[in-house]
């Protein structure tokens, strides 16, 4: 889990600050950093061969140039799509778990973490130097724990021998793979879940696609560490498929970015629009539309400046994808307006979602850095299809926001249901 949108860190809320962190979490961060610098000064008493060393150079030598080159590319796509920082590393980190001895392996997480801050995180605001050092200790524990595996099971010595490699070589390089996924993804989720409300602890694992990347760089790091052990030159060329998998990144994160509000990272219209028409194709009961609009935001930004009302819009997108159901497909409609399609609800459930939705961002606690009180209301928009005649989707959407526009007249911050 390490090296890609949600690992490492980066899944951490932004901009948090050390000695601000709850206490369980301020030492467990202090924790793992004392833990990870003890295991490499009792690691480097044992001094690595000249051969070892050598080893080591090849790596480093495959493994910078990589990460610069993708620091360009990942600038450039952050301009463009704002999306989080990707650099792969786990590549570089797993073969150096199975080609090197621990004190060099968790020379090369800090290189890796250094040349990382050097570049992007001291630019950064929301990553201060404690998140990178946090960062790179929970891949040096990591990384030191699958090492641990191949040490017990003698994989290490064997491959290091220039022994051919059998089924248990195998499995014990899987069973280390899946030891490093393992105790980054608990060390990073653990502070997660003690730092920011997470609804579905699914979500502390990182998704499918994120989980596949990592994966992929794993089995690439195998590779790459069979050619450290047997034609270390070969390891440079491991470049090129590190680099095409990085391509494949960009290009996926760049659709989404296509698809996504950047200010609240909610589906834009056009992507809602796709998903919602798809949805109502598939479902066989009843279907809510709900347009909501918040009142009077005009005012907010003319009051506390558009960062403030864009402040405003991301909370509200939070409020939006915790209060309904799973399956409900939300989205910012422009504006101060937003959408849910909510499929196989009846017209008390459809009023008992849109009335908690209401009421939520009614109790909504917002201010401004000058610590004043942001006041928030919004009228919401109820359609149920079929009950809306000739009904596709957009009949529905339409329905819903004439319910809307009656609700504002009506005196606004309410429900109003189209054809009740």
């Amino acid at each position: 889990m390490s090296g890609n949108a949600v690992t490492g860190g980066e899944r951490s809320p932004s901009g948090w600050k050390l000695w601000s962190l709850p206490g369980r979490v301020r030492f467990l961060v202090l924790g793992v950093d004392l833990v990870a610098f003890g295991l490499l000064v009792l690691s480097a008493r044992a001094a690595p061969t000249s051969a070892e060393w050598v080893t080591a150079g090849w790596l480093a030598a495959a493994a910078l140039p990589h990460l610069h080159a993708s620091h360009l590319i990942e600038q450039r796509r952050r301009d463009r799509s704002g999306t989080p920082y990707v650099d792969l590393c786990s590549v570089w980190i797993f073969a150096g778990a199975i080609a090197l001895p621990l004190v060099l392996e968790l020379a090369l997480v800090a290189v890796i973490y250094g040349h990382r801050w050097v570049l992007v995180n001291r630019f950064d605001a929301v990553r201060p130097p404690h998140r990178t050092v946090f960062t790179a200790a929970t891949l040096a524990l990591a990384a030191a724990a699958a090492a641990g595996v191949l040490r017990l099971t003698g994989v290490h010595e064997h491959l290091a021998g220039g022994a051919r490699p059998g089924w248990a070589d195998l499995a014990a390089v899987i069973a280390a793979a899946g030891v490093q996924w393992v105790v980054n993804t608990a060390l990073v989720g653990t502070v997660i879940a003690w730092t920011v409300p997470v609804e579905h602890p699914r979500r502390l694992l990182g998704s499918a696609s994120d989980n596949l990347l990592e994966v992929s760089q794993l089995a690439l790091g195998v590779f790459v560490a069979f050619a450290l052990l047997w034609w270390p030159p070969a390891a440079l060329l491991m470049i090129i498929p590190t680099f095409a998998l990085h391509q494949c990144v960009q290009l996926d994160q760049l659709k989404l970015a296509a698809r996504t509000d950047q200010r609240t990272g909610l589906l834009n219209a056009i992507a809602w629009h796709e998903q919602a028409e798809h949805a109502l194709g598939r479902t066989r009961g009843r279907t809510g539309v709900l347009m909501i609009d918040l009142d009077w935001f005009k005012r907010i930004n003319d009051t506390h400046g558009h960062p403030v009302g864009d402040g405003v819009l991301a909370e509200v997108a939070t409020v939006l994808t915790r209060t309904v159901r799973r399956g409900d497909t939300v989205g910012r409609y422009g504006g101060e307006e937003f959408a849910v399609l909510l499929p196989d609800v009846d017209e008390a459930e459809l009023r008992a979602i849109a009335e908690r939705i209401r009421v939520r961002i009614r109790a909504l606690r917002i201010t401004t850095p000058a610590g004043e009180p942001v006041t928030l209301s919004a009228t919401i928009g109820a359609a149920l299809h079929p009950v809306v005649p000739e009904a596709g989707l957009d009949e529905v959407i339409r329905a819903a926001d004439d319910a809307l526009y009656a609700g504002k007249k009506a005196g606004r911050d309410r429900v109003a249901v189209a054809g009740f």
